[in-house]
């Protein structure tokens, strides 16, 4: 085909030879992006009887404290239990390195443990709510691996993992595989023949990240080698499949350190989206950054985050190669970290936030400086810039503005299918059971968008404005980039990256046709071919990538955000900003063919939009691997006696409210309906989840009379009181002195609210300065059962308030968890409801739906 003239080629042939480009790349991208490495079962290498990290021996940690100890929430009996196991796991770690050395004479190597306890409090400010923490003979297990010298112990960096798991969870991956992934690099590091740290390791195993980092917190205010930490090293999971994830990076050295690990997987543009709390989740790094003031790398797996927080949270579900991938790249990030070579001494004296770009395409790392991304990415426009003068395109801003029109189309396109699928067809989540099943249902959305969106620059009889719209991709996409680094975004990798393959593109069009002197000023010369490969390889390969990434972690976790949520519109505009990245060379590649070409190709995007819409309106969004939550609890009001079943969901897809109805049929008080409650600061029947508990959409259902409660009283261990101790008013100033002691034998994860103006207490220094509610939550050591806060508040209340303090209390009942507490149940009413409403949601439903069922007793008193 020549560069001049009309094609012989129309749009159905055009399209079948790159179909091929469109459908290779993004597998290509893909299977590169999410490849694992193949496990080790043994944990010597067979050939040189080297250690290495064993996934058979990480996943049998794993399975023994999810499966065999099981649910370890902080405060229960298999927390303690797991605590006892992972201490005897270290002293076992100590005693191999004992042996090592004494093997290896001369070898520089020494371990040492701490089980460390201690009490503490912490302010927690999250999803915009002030909210204080307390905890009473907390646990923490610690081990340092240096050289035996004071200088491998002065500079050290701190491995993290948290022991416990959240409610409803086994936690096989939140967080029991980071956990014995620690346990594996310890045991690789010691055994490895020579090796000696020059910089000292320490890991911590927290023992309650889940309720609120209290374990972290304990570690970084309290322990004695706290001040020695440089950086830290932090392992989470979110999910049960695909790599670990570096989804947050605090400073170059330590980018620049995970630059090191055999199979990188991170990006800058994760960094800034969790940065920027759009996920509003978080992790212990938080406390390390806080209190310690140090940077680090924070990384999880993220891959199916269905089970995220679930029942499902199990060994079987863990995709084989995820726990190898996490401990390769840990060991040598470990290794490197520790050696002669490491950054750490450099960071004794503070840490500068990164001003650097990195990311992962198609298996290489890149990583530059701020400032080289701003001189190429402006160097790119200005190339761009000559470059379109030098093919002589006319028309270049109309096709500007044709390229803003179809990137602003591609968002009101989703936008609005997005809008008719949860208001008018009430069928909101219908993506939710699949991570890429938004790309069928807003892919044709955004892609429609697009081509109304050329109509207008398509005009019978005018020539043809696909040259100057290519040229105006090119020009659109590196000024971008320029733009956007200049006010130091580092995401403007992306589309700098996609400037690339225009620019390659459209230069070697113009050179080519320089050479066949068959360029002039005419701007209607069609577009070989074989430009469009070339354009479409990197934006294509790219925004595959980080749109991949993108779902992966939304789409389940924006499925579960409320019911108020604007899950649909985030989806939806995901998929069309990013997915306009992907497939940038649409608008030009529309004007190929003329305006009935583009016509024709409207309607039939229209038509497969409406196969597509009809097919999701069909679907269920949950099925037994992608469930939906439902949070249920049994409340006992030990003031008046009342028990009440709380239920609630935290997505707004259709029929939560009929199963509401059938639920007070099937458990409630006859002839009651359910009744709807506002959950906000005042909804103290949800305490225990506050402030997540924003999120639920709450039903109150009355239980029926139960003569066998009434009659016997709760039992001594259940018994829940607040009391004022240490209690005066000195009126001359206004001013009331008082501890509040709550007394909780057999109840864990208390909370207490209550409305006063404090002046002072011993939470944190900086209470409101005015009449407000507040909220302390607590989360101790197994069999704990008291603690306490001073408080300095205005007396007397406003007027119209009581002259005493209103406290609100709730807590768990340890004994009452299900399934946590099946085998180890109190025989309460509630575990008999639970045991019996787990088997009917379980028929009823089909398996959709998790629900977390946990028993409560709660009250309030006038201190």
């Amino acid at each position: 085909m020549g560069v001049q003239g009309r094609t012989t080629w129309g749009p159905i042939r055009s399209i079948l030879v790159l179909a091929p480009i469109l459908i290779i790349i993004p597998l290509y991208t893909l299977h590169r992006q999410f490849s694992l490495p193949v496990p080790n079962i043994h944990p010597y290498d067979p050939e040189t009887n080297i250690p290495h990290p064993s996934e058979a021996t990480i996943l049998s940690y794993a399975r023994y404290l999810s499966e065999d100890i099981g649910y370890r929430t902080p405060g229960t009996r298999e927390h303690a239990i797991a605590d006892a196991w992972l201490y005897q796991k270290l002293h076992d770690i100590g005693e191999l390195c004992r042996q090592v050395v004494e093997k290896e004479p001369g070898r520089k190597l020494e371990c040492t443990i701490w089980r460390q306890e201690g009490s503490g409090s912490h302010r927690f400010d999250i999803m915009a709510t002030r909210l204080y923490k307390t905890y009473v003979n907390l646990s923490n297990l610690i081990l340092r691996i240096s050289d035996g010298t004071e200088r491998s112990k002065a500079d050290t960096v701190l491995v993290n993992a948290h022991l416990d798991s959240t409610l409803p969870s086994p936690g096989a991956t939140d967080d029991a595989l980071p956990v014995a992934v620690m346990l594996e690099c310890a045991r690789v590091l010691i055994e490895t023949p020579g090796w000696e740290p020059k910089h000292g390791i320490i890991f911590l195993f927290n023992n309650a990240e889940e309720s609120l980092q209290d374990g972290s917190h304990l570690y970084s205010t309290q322990h004695e080698t706290a001040s020695t930490v440089r950086a830290a090293v932090n392992l989470e999971a979110a999910g049960t499949t695909g790599p670990a994830m570096l989804f947050q990076a605090t400073s170059e050295p330590m980018i620049e350190a995970y630059s090191h690990v055999p199979r990188p997987y991170g990006t800058v543009f994760a960094n800034e989206v969790f940065s920027s709390g759009i996920l509003l989740s978080d992790t212990d790094f938080r406390q390390f950054e806080q209190y310690l003031n140090v940077t680090g790398l924070d990384m999880a797996v993220v891959g199916n985050s269905y089970m995220y927080h679930m029942r499902g949270d199990l060994v079987e579900n863990i995709q084989s190669g995820v726990a190898q991938h996490m401990a390769d790249n840990v060991l040598a990030l470990l290794r490197y970290l520790s050696s002669e070579n490491s950054p750490i001494p450099t960071l004794a004296n503070g840490f500068v936030r990164p001003q650097i770009v990195f990311f992962g395409l198609l298996g290489s790392f890149f990583v530059y400086s701020f400032t080289t991304a701003k001189i190429l990415y402006g160097m790119m426009f200005v190339a761009s810039l000559c470059l379109v003068r030098v093919a002589r395109v006319k028309r270049v801003w109309s096709a500007c503005g044709a390229v803003l029109s179809a990137l602003v189309g591609a968002i009101i396109g989703a936008n609005v299918v997005a809008a008719i699928m949860k208001y008018v067809l009430n069928k909101p989540l219908s993506w939710f059971k699949g991570e890429y099943y938004p790309l069928a249902l807003y892919g044709p959305a955004a892609i429609g968008g697009m081509l109304i969106s050329q109509l207008p620059f398509s005009k019978p009889g005018k020539s043809s404005m696909e040259r100057p719209i290519f040229a105006g991709l090119l020009l659109f996409h590196s000024f971008l980039a320029a733009i956007g680094q200049f006010v130091n975004i580092g995401s403007s990798a992306a589309p700098f990256i996609g400037s690339l393959g225009f620019f390659t593109s459209l230069c070697l069009d113009t050179v080519l046709a320089y050479k066949d002197h068959s360029l002039h000023s005419r701007d209607d010369r069609e577009l070989p071919l074989w430009a469009y490969p070339i354009a479409m390889l990197l934006p294509l390969s790219g925004g595959v990538q980080l749109l991949a990434a993108t779902l992966v972690v939304f789409v389940p976790l924006t499925g579960r955000t409320g019911g108020d949520a604007p899950a649909e519109f985030i989806i939806a505009s995901i998929v069309a900003v990013i997915g306009a990245l992907c497939v940038s060379f649409t608008p030009a590649f529309a004007h190929r063919f003329g305006p009935r070409i583009l016509r024709l190709a409207v309607v039939l995007i229209l038509l497969g939009l409406g196969v597509a819409m009809a097919f999701f309106y069909s679907q269920n969004p949950f099925d037994r691997m992608h469930q939906k939550r439902l949070f249920v609890v049994h409340k006992e009001d030990l003031v008046t006696g009342k028990q009440d079943l709380h239920i609630a969901a935290a997505d707004g897809a259709p029929g939560f409210d009929g199963l509401v109805h059938e639920t007070a049929t099937r458990f409630g008080e006859d002839g009651i309906p359910p009744q709807a409650v506002v959950m906000n600061d005042y909804n103290g029947d949800w305490d225990t989840l506050y402030p997540f508990s924003v999120f639920l959409s709450p039903y109150r259902i009355e239980l029926p009379v139960n003569s066998a409660a009434d009659t016997d009283p709760s039992p001594p261990e259940h018994q829940f009181t607040v009391t004022a101790v240490s209690d005066r008013i000195d009126a001359h100033v206004g001013r009331r002195h008082l501890t509040l002691k709550i007394d909780h034998p057999g109840i864990i994860w208390t909370v207490i609210a209550f409305d006063a103006h404090v002046l002072e207490w011993t939470l944190d220094n900086t209470p409101p300065d005015e009449y407000v509610r507040h909220h302390i939550k607590e989360a101790s050591f197994y069999g704990t059962d008291s603690w306490n806060v001073s408080v300095t508040i205005k007396h007397p209340p406003p007027a119209s308030r009581d002259e005493g303090l209103k406290v609100n209390f709730i807590g768990i009942v340890e004994r009452r968890m299900w399934p946590a507490k099946k085998d180890d149940s109190d025989e309460s009413s509630a575990m008999k409801l639970f045991e019996e409403f787990d088997k009917w949601i379980e028929e009823r439903m089909d398996g959709t739906v998790d629900p977390l069922l946990i028993g409560c007793v709660s009250g309030h008193t006038v201190v």
